[in-house]
């Protein structure tokens, strides 16, 4: 008898690369039903093009088969998730067709603009594209806009926006790192040679630094301030590092997680740049990581399709959601809200997971600890009634 998958598991016919969350409010241009409109009406829906509206619960993603005649397409999908019922769209509400390239990176723009894919020698810019009906639909279509910047560069391994948005990051096969103000394109730091191969990008919470990973090798802290290096993170024995991320802790200021391939992670202080600690966290290798928005939470993707769920408070895992992909996990994302997990795969799938029990969690084991001592006192006393306690004087 073959089990149904849940409801929060989908396929979608695309090997998945990456996966991001829409933002909460996304700057679209809504499609006219009526071709014949007249200049008055052009003129309203210019306007209504720069208002927002809110696109909470969708999920991006991205991929395909590459060049090639394999027959597996590459695409932007737009998936939605119902947190009611815990479910994800049997079907994308929107699928964007990139032809033989292969969408192999994304950023999206934190204040609902678009986002940015690298594709194998470019980067090209998608705006949000919302068609109008009983049913409005959150979509993309590629922008007329042409990062010159950002073509016939190679291959770019990673992308990165500020928290503001007035900042991208990218990171290329070729080693170089291009910092640039969005969305004038300004460059603000042009390093040739910042890794072997640049693999990871993250900006801090207050946009002051950028870490960068390469294949190997010492991280690095870039000063976006001044555009130069503060700091290198160097890996101990033999550590590899694959991700990285910054994360708010509770005095307001923040700390620095980086995931090192054999399944732990290491805590960097961002005042002196000195590692903290490193925690074993998965036996298998990591292969994606992120941090929830409240830095709450700390989540893991193995390559043997595994999701491993931390709370950074203690760094002890909360949960582990055993095979969530059968293939190893490329992509994750937390929700902006911290109460969902996007995850995906090289075996097409997508999933997103709920969170809200494991930030109870916390607080609940205490009490069913408590509970099960008295359970287990008072099953003692009724098997011997003669250990109970006298009070004839």
């Amino acid at each position: 008898m073959t089990m149904e998958p849940p409801s929060n598991y989908q396929k979608y016919g695309v090997p998945f690369y990456v996966a991001a969350w829409a933002p909460d409010v996304c700057k679209s241009q809504p499609r006219d039903q009526d071709d014949d409109d007249d200049d008055q009406s052009k003129a309203q829906t210019e306007t209504e093009s720069a208002q927002s509206h809110p696109n909470q619960n969708h999920v991006v993603l991205a991929g395909g088969g590459g060049e090639g005649r394999s027959g597996v397409p590459n695409a932007i999908l737009v998936a939605q998730f119902d947190p009611a019922s815990v479910s994800l769209s049997h079907q994308p509400v929107a699928k964007l067709d990139t032809g033989s390239d292969l969408p192999y990176r994304m950023a999206v723009h934190p204040g609902g603009d678009g986002l940015i894919c690298s594709f194998p020698n470019s980067c090209r810019w998608f705006e949000w594209d919302e068609e109008s009906g009983e049913d409005t639909k959150l979509g993309l279509k590629q922008s007329d806009r042409v990062l010159d910047q950002l073509v016939d560069v190679g291959q770019q391994l990673a992308l990165a926006f500020n928290k503001e948005g007035s900042v991208l990051a990218a990171g290329g096969e070729d080693g170089k790192l291009r910092v640039f103000k969005w969305p004038s394109m300004e460059i603000i730091l042009n390093e040739a040679q910042a890794h072997t191969t640049v693999k990871q990008l993250d900006f801090s919470p207050d946009g002051k630094f950028l870490v960068s990973l390469g294949s190997s090798g010492p991280g690095r802290v870039w000063d976006i301030t001044s555009s130069t290096v503060a700091a290198s993170l160097p890996p101990e024995k033999d550590e590899v590092f694959c991700a990285c991320r910054f994360s708010l802790i509770s005095d307001g200021n923040y700390i620095l997680y980086i995931a090192d391939k054999s399944g732990s992670i290491v805590t960097w202080n961002t005042t002196t740049w000195k590692r903290i600690g490193s925690k074993t966290i998965a036996r298998d290798i990591i292969c994606a990581f992120d941090v929830s928005a409240d830095g709450k939470l700390l989540a893991c993707g193995t390559t043997q399709g595994d999701l491993v769920i931390v709370n950074s408070t203690r760094m002890r895992i909360q949960k582990v959601v055993k095979k969530a992909h059968l293939g190893f996990v490329t992509a994750l994302s937390f929700s902006h809200d911290s109460r969902a997990l996007a995850s995906a795969s090289l075996d097409s799938s997508a999933r997103v997971s709920t969170l809200e029990d494991e930030k109870k969690t916390g607080g609940l084991n205490i009490w069913i600890v408590i509970f099960i001592i008295l359970v287990a006192i008072a099953a003692y006393f009724l098997n011997d009634p003669e250990n109970l306690p006298s009070f004839n004087s």
